[in-house]
């Protein structure tokens, strides 16, 4: 299997808390359905699940913390154009 479907895979299981769940029960398992290889499912049989845990928070809190940016970028914009379209017809009066 490629390094890519790894990554895939990886990065599923850090985002998904069903996935990952399913990871912690049977981590052959889900990798086997995942269709990677022998040897990449042996190497994920012996993950450091209280760290797959940290990462995957901290990575949530990332995702939380760009979208809230991303709001108040767009809720700025919002009223700068606002006020300057209310502040331009002031001056032409």
């Amino acid at each position: 299997m490629s390094a890519r479907a790894f990554e895939s895979f990886l990065a599923r299981i850090y985002v998904d808390a069903g996935a990952r769940a399913r990871f912690r029960e049977n981590p052959r398992a889900e990798a086997e359905r995942a269709g990677l290889s022998d040897a990449e499912c042996t190497a994920l049989e012996n993950t450091d699940f209280v760290g797959l845990e940290m990462t995957a928070r901290s990575f949530a809190r990332k995702r939380q913390m760009k979208q809230q940016k991303g709001f108040l970028i767009s809720a700025t914009r919002l009223l700068r154009r606002f006020f300057t379209d209310r502040l331009a017809l002031f001056r032409r009066r």
